[in-house]
């Protein structure tokens, strides 16, 4: 049977608070990032603002429920795994304040001052300064304390997806100006006039689209932090799947042909937790599971296995299992109970009903030299909503401000309008900026609470 420590007050106050924290970053979220889904149907009139927004938080919303957790757990996976699942829950409180206080405050500064800043960059950053701090803790290396395979997989997704997003959405306008001939889709709004029947429609099909995919990944990245709010609160709790009972007899026959592949590949920087953990699980007795215990030696295992899968010295065959062990591991250790997939998509929703004006502004009237035409908005919604969306089932993080905002700025180049170089400028410095600050203050912050 499964052991579960009792609630106490500190821990039910904890998690009370970073409920909270979570939820506030969560709307944060919606109302920064979602405005990219409306920017273009509010700016030309397809949609009344309510109508937009009402519309755009429920398919973010839709877009939540419908998604996975493989993108949730991509960015947990950027904390080492003693903080990712401390048996005593002791580092949870100063993870939980430096990662949440670090993105929500520079995601509140950069909308304020209305640039499309990234929550993704937020907190990605955040992760990392956290995984940072918690090497200078405990004066470790920061190259076997920090999973930097992962890191750089998820920064490549975060650095190419703009790209595609710009030379998409550009190359999507382009071929649109040559087979298109009406005059409307090339035309800034006039006064209060919505565009004509197609390409109002068009403009609402691209909305939905990006407000169905923004709400599949970024939903995805709120899961994965109420996840680490109550499982770093109450590990005995929550540290285990409600089908543990199914997986936990596989655990150690796993654990014995995890052994030798940790063995052989130690000198690749394994940290002797990890064989600690292998040999704790080959003795796992699925009549007497202490469920915090099990999931932090679950996670050492997995970090374990993850250089051996990138290692440089390990064959084709090695590889391959190391994956297939953690694929048979990781369904006991990561989930979503549809309760956590319910508020994530609530504060989404509600959130993108709220202070968009900033950001639409931005996107419809300061990012090229003239203003946003149908055309444009909707080629960058559309190459915008196909990214998002492939990188959320994918189980990469990217950014939709990113994205959607390099996907306009393509289309101004498109149309030999050109670029204002004052607003690109902004933009540049706070996707620049936004990765060392909130990894500095995350890691400063985790450092000092944790002494």
């Amino acid at each position: 049977m499964l052991h579960f420590a009792p609630y106490s007050v500190l821990s039910i106050l904890a998690l009370t608070t970073c409920f909270l924290l979570v939820c506030v970053f969560e709307f944060v979220n919606g109302f920064h990032d979602t405005a990219n889904a409306v920017a273009t149907v509010i700016y030309t009139h397809s949609l009344k603002p309510r109508v937009a927004v009402i519309w755009s938080g429920l398919m973010n919303f839709v877009g939540v429920l419908a998604g996975g957790i493989s993108v949730a757990y991509g960015l947990v996976e950027l904390l080492p795994a003693d903080v990712l699942s401390p048996p005593n829950g002791d580092p949870a409180i100063p993870m939980l304040i430096s990662l949440f206080g670090t993105a929500l405050a520079w995601n509140l500064v950069t909308w304020w001052f209305g640039i499309p800043n990234s929550s993704s960059h937020c907190v990605i950053g955040a992760l990392i300064g956290v995984a940072i701090g918690d090497a200078f803790l405990h004066t470790r290396g920061l190259g076997n304390s920090v999973d930097w395979s992962q890191i750089w997989k998820v920064l490549r997704a975060l650095a190419v997806s703009p790209i595609l997003g710009l030379v998409g959405a550009g190359g999507l306008y382009f071929i649109l100006k040559h087979v298109v001939k009406d005059p409307e889709l090339y035309q800034p709004p006039q006064g209060e006039k919505p565009p004509h029947g197609w390409v109002r429609g068009l403009l609402i099909l691209t909305c939905t689209g990006v407000s169905f995919s923004h709400g599949s990944n970024d939903g995805q990245k709120s899961i994965g932090l109420i996840m680490l709010t109550i499982i770093g609160i109450l590990p005995a709790t929550f540290a285990l799947s409600p089908n543990a009972g199914s997986h936990i007899p596989q655990i150690a026959p796993q654990a014995v042909i995890a052994a030798p592949l940790l063995q052989q590949y130690d000198h690749d920087g394994l940290r002797e937790e990890a064989l600690a953990s292998v040999a704790r699980l080959q003795a796992t007795d699925p009549s007497n599971v202490v469920a915090s215990q099990l999931r932090a030696d679950i996670y050492e295992v997995l970090a374990g296995l993850k250089s051996v899968s990138s290692s440089t010295q390990a064959s084709d065959a090695d590889k391959k299992s190391a994956k297939d062990i953690s694929g048979i591991l990781r369904p006991t250790v990561e989930y979503a109970p549809w309760w956590v997939r319910l508020l994530s998509a609530l504060c989404l929703g509600l959130g993108t009903m709220i202070g968009y004006k900033r950001i639409v502004h931005t996107l419809g009237e300061k990012i090229g030299n003239t203003h946003l035409t149908p055309a444009q908005g909707a080629s960058a919604e559309l190459v915008g909503a196909g990214l998002i969306a492939t990188a959320g089932y994918t189980g990469l993080p990217v950014s939709t401000t990113h994205i959607i905002t390099a996907g306009i700025a393509g289309t101004m180049l498109g149309s030999g309008s050109g670029i204002n170089p004052k607003m690109l400028t902004k933009i540049a410095l706070a996707w620049i900026f936004t990765l060392p600050i909130t990894i500095a203050i995350a890691a400063t912050l985790f450092y000092v609470i944790s002494m």
